[in-house]
């Protein structure tokens, strides 16, 4: 086989990096532009330099979503990850229940993130909404339009249901994955079933768990569409996350500059936070290894 012959796959990769080229850097390098300009019009437009991005760093209302955002993600993790692991402890290992339960837990990300605020928006109703009315059929006064509270509960009920499946699969995976032999040999030395865990389970999960940590934090940081369509970022603005504040403030209120220049200011949070966990899932295989 010659050496032509070698590359020709190369071929294959082109359409992608097209794809990547169109659908990614352009808009950015489109953003950046916008970020360091001030425009009028088509043909007017002034240089400002950093100007938008000291605007964007010294927003209040931009410190304020920030921490709304991290206080979310973190909550997220502190709830979902431990929940999977629990529903995955107790899920079938075979047969046909464990097809059944796999396809059931799954079922909640079929569904597309649009409509998931819609149908907590109808579930979470004090009149009509079956969890609404049932929490004030109690006595115990619930709106989640009214309350910043409820609307965070809400919200994070709403996450909680949407994603802990997603860390429920993965767990289940690593732990579907963890050779027999481990648990016989835990068998015969009488361990108990929190020292399976701790000592066999949860080290061989740590891989899986990893990404799940990873994927979970992600997309909780950059969650737009299931808050903006239950809360649309209120009541006032207390569930206005930064994804909601950027849009709020490009296509509301069409600050383009200030918007960009947050909006690369957001790329760059997200790009360092994957950085971080790129990090921890190297020491996690080679921790693995050894």
């Amino acid at each position: 086989m010659n050496k032509w012959e070698d590359n020709k796959a190369w071929f294959l990769v082109i359409p992608v990096f097209l794809i990547v080229a169109v659908s990614a850097i352009i808009p950015l390098m489109t953003v950046v532009n916008y970020s360091i300009q001030d425009i009028f019009g088509p043909d007017n437009r002034i240089f400002v330099g950093i100007e938008w991005y000291q605007e964007a760093l010294s927003d209040h209302r931009l410190h304020a979503a920030f921490q709304r955002q991290l206080l979310f993600s973190g909550l997220v993790l502190l709830i979902e990850i431990p929940l999977g692991i629990l529903i995955a402890l107790t899920m079938p290992k075979r047969g046909w229940g464990a097809s059944l339960s796999l396809v059931l837990v799954a079922l909640p990300l079929l569904i597309p993130w649009n409509v998931i605020g819609t149908i907590w928006i109808i579930f979470m109703r004090p009149d009509i909404g079956l969890l609404g009315s049932a929490i004030n059929g109690l006595g115990i006064p619930f709106d989640h339009t009214a309350a910043s509270l409820d609307a965070w509960v809400t919200v994070m009920l709403m996450e909680v249901w949407h994603w802990t499946p997603l860390v429920v699969l993965m767990a289940y995976a690593g732990l579907q994955a963890i050779p027999e032999a481990y648990f016989q040999a835990a068998r015969i030395d009488g361990a108990s079933a929190w020292s399976v865990f701790r000592y066999i389970q949860l080290p061989k999960m740590r891989g899986v768990l990893t990404i799940a940590i990873l994927l979970r934090f992600m997309d909780s940081f950059l969650i737009y569409a299931e808050p903006f369509v239950l809360t649309g970022g209120g009541p006032g603005n207390s569930t206005t996350f930064l994804s909601i504040y950027l849009v709020k403030q490009a296509v509301g209120q069409f600050d383009l500059g200030p918007a960009s220049a947050f909006s690369i200011i957001y790329f760059l949070i997200v790009l360092l936070a994957c950085w971080i966990f790129y990090q921890a899932l190297l020491k996690v295989g080679t921790g693995d290894k050894q």
